[in-house]
C-alpha cells in the first residue's frame, strides 16, 4: 500500500510496483545515477533512505536487494546530458532509463520527489518516498552504491580532487581543489561554481 498526499491509503497489492530514485543531483561532477527496483512481497529488513545508512550497511543492503528483488535496473544521464538538458531533466531521464531497463514491466511506478518523468507508466510522485516506501528506499540504496563506486574510480583517475570523500558534491575541499587544479572533463560546466571558475581568466581571483 501507499499513503497518498491527500492522506488516503491506496491498496497496491494487485499491482507490480517499482520504486525509483536518483543520486548525484547536487554534485558538481560525475553522472546522475538512478535505480528502479521491484521488490517481492516481503521487502528486505532495514530498507530505508540510503543516506541514513553507513557505507558498509548500504553495500550489504545492496547485495541483498540485488539478490532478492523481482527485478532491478540502473539508469543514468551523463555530464554532457546534464549540461545540455539541465539537472532536473537529466535526473528524470536517468529515472526513465532505469524503469525502462527492468526485465519485468511495472504496472505502477513510485518516484521519489515531486516530479514525474515523461512516460506511459501509471505513477505517483512521493516526497521523501525513500523513507516511506521500501521499493523507493531500495532504489536509493542501489543508486548510491553504484554512484559512490563510480566516484571512487574517478578518484583513482583524479586523486587530488578528493572524489573518494565528497563524491563530487560542493564541499569546501572540493571547491579549493577546483580553484587550485582547474576543471576536469567530469565536472558539470553548467553548475554555478564550475561555470564561475571557467569565466575567470585567473584562478586566484575566483571567490569560493
Amino acid at each position: 500500500m501507499i499513503v497518498r498526499l491527500d492522506g488516503l491509503i491506496e491498496d497496491t497489492s494487485s499491482q507490480i510496483v517499482a520504486g525509483v530514485d536518483e543520486v548525484g543531483r547536487g554534485a558538481l561532477a560525475g553522472d546522475v545515477v538512478a535505480a528502479a527496483v521491484i521488490l517481492s512481497d516481503l521487502a528486505p529488513a532495514g530498507v530505508t533512505d540510503s543516506k541514513a545508512l553507513t557505507a558498509k550497511r548500504r553495500q550489504c543492503m545492496a547485495d541483498v536487494i540485488r539478490n532478492e528483488a523481482v527485478s532491478w535496473a540502473l539508469g543514468r544521464a551523463s555530464v554532457a546530458e546534464i549540461d545540455e538538458l539541465n539537472i532536473l531533466e537529466a535526473s528524470l531521464l536517468a529515472m526513465r532509463r532505469a524503469v525502462e531497463g527492468l526485465r519485468v514491466a511495472p504496472t505502477l511506478v513510485l518516484v521519489d520527489g515531486n516530479r514525474l518523468p515523461r512516460w506511459s507508466f501509471e505513477s505517483r510522485a512521493i516526497v521523501k518516498g525513500d523513507l516511506h516506501e521500501p521499493a523507493i528506499g531500495a532504489a536509493s540504496i542501489l543508486a548510491k552504491v553504484q554512484r559512490d563506486g563510480e566516484m571512487q574510480t574517478l578518484h583513482d583517475q583524479y586523486p587530488e580532487y578528493g572524489f573518494d570523500n565528497h563524491k563530487g558534491y560542493p564541499t569546501k575541499a572540493h571547491l579549493v581543489a577546483l580553484k587550485r587544479l582547474g576543471v576536469t572533463p567530469i565536472h558539470r560546466r553548467s553548475f554555478a561554481p564550475v561555470k564561475r571558475l571557467l569565466a575567470y581568466p585567473e584562478w586566484d581571483s575566483v571567490p569560493l
